[in-house]
């Protein structure tokens, strides 16, 4: 697709999405900036000016629905926003835990994705990207709640594909590995779980496994680049990830199948004799 019309972004405010958005902004697209906090964004439209771009920041909250509100001329959906909870094993996490994260990385996702339809229809179609985590590749413990409501995005999307293809809309799933973010930065942790003593050991080693990616950290604005190269690139896969780590772990997970791709991964999670 070419680069023009308009590209909304939600969760612009920093990270991947602040970076997508000034990388879109320069790509050509006018960009509208969505931030729970238009004051968390301040500068970003300056940023983009002097580089000769196109930006506004708007507030977008997508657990508000009074809040998201998709602009005419609309050729680029990119759902960022997201949260990550603590990192509890499944029996200590309160459901309440999962109807935050649910709200925000899906339902929240789902609304502002179904408004947007008919303003990507109007334009003659475009893209619609969705942000989910190349952790859905690995079974990450401590994660349940987090990799559920990511798995539920990738889902949704997958159904889009058949869905909206007669409109002329691109389904763009991004799978980010660990990107220097303050989101990533925040989950150098010792994961919560580790106060339960029967999950300290595999809390201790999801911990060992973060600190293992710190060598393999990616910009925000590579980042930024790989996921508007797929946006722009109408042959794109529908999955992709945005950094070296992604791209190997999706690389060998489409070479080896789900399955055997798992048992691969379990032993870096869980002790020698603790079963599959």
């Amino acid at each position: 697709m070419k680069a023009e019309g308009t590209a909304m972004v939600s969760g612009a405010s920093r990270g991947i999405g602040r970076s997508l958005a000034l990388e879109l902004a320069a790509r050509g697209f006018e960009v509208v900036a969505g931030a729970r906090d238009p004051a968390s964004a301040a500068g970003l439209a300056e940023e983009a000016g002097r580089a000769g771009g196109r930006l506004r920041v708007e507030r977008l909250d997508v657990t508000r629905p009074e809040t998201l509100a998709p602009p005419d001329g609309l050729r680029v959906l990119v759902n960022n926003a997201g949260v990550e909870p603590e990192y509890l094993p499944v029996e200590h996490t309160p459901l309440d835990v999962w109807r935050r994260v649910f709200e925000t990385n899906l339902f929240g996702l789902v609304e502002l994705t179904r408004r947007s339809i008919p303003k990507l229809r109007a334009t003659g179609g475009g893209v619609l990207c969705n942000v989910t985590t190349s952790s859905l590749l690995a079974p990450v413990p401590l994660y349940a709640a987090y990799r559920a409501s990511k798995a539920a995005v990738s889902a949704f999307g997958e159904t889009l594909t058949a869905e909206l293809h007669a409109f002329g809309i691109r389904m763009l799933e991004i799978l980010p590995g660990p990107i220097g973010t303050e989101m990533f930065a925040q989950s150098a942790r010792r994961p919560e779980g580790a106060r339960y003593s029967e999950y300290r050991g595999v809390a201790e080693r999801v911990h060992a496994g973060r600190m293992g990616t710190e060598a393999s950290v990616t910009a925000p604005e590579d980042a930024a680049r790989a996921i508007a190269d797929a946006i722009l690139d109408d042959d794109a896969p529908l999955r992709l990830g945005c950094d070296p780590l992604s791209d190997g772990l999706l690389a060998s997970w489409r070479e080896q199948g789900d399955e055997a791709f798992r048992r691969g991964m379990l032993p870096a999670f869980v002790a020698p004799g603790a079963g599959s």
